[in-house]
């Protein structure tokens, strides 16, 4: 019976598409923008190259800084460019922030 039960009030697996990358820029107000480095190899050339991508990310709490690793998620359209959503961090920057070094130390 608790197998059963466990089964029902499990949460279907989400089919938007999931990205891990860096927080490249943090400057616009409750948004990221998030670098994606993919590998692929040359179709003639059988080379791996590097490519990478930016997507504007929302981030409601203004949580992430620049630096950190972070998983976005397929969202719908909130504005013009951004199609994500921040999941969450996976790992902070060890980089200082310009916010920390600007206050004054008493």
């Amino acid at each position: 019976m608790s197998d059963a039960a466990a089964v029902e009030t499990r949460k279907p697996e989400s089919r938007r598409t999931e990205k891990v990358g860096n927080v490249v820029s943090t400057k616009m107000q409750k948004t990221i923008v998030v670098e994606v480095e993919m590998r692929k190899t040359h179709p003639k050339y059988k080379r791996v190259i590097k490519l990478s991508k930016k997507f504007y990310a929302h981030d409601e709490q203004n949580s992430a800084r620049v630096g950190d690793v972070v998983r976005i998620r397929e969202s719908r359209p909130l504005s013009k460019l951004k199609r994500w959503t921040l999941e969450e961090v996976v790992r902070r920057s060890s980089l200082p922030q310009s916010e920390e070094l600007a206050q004054p130390v008493a």
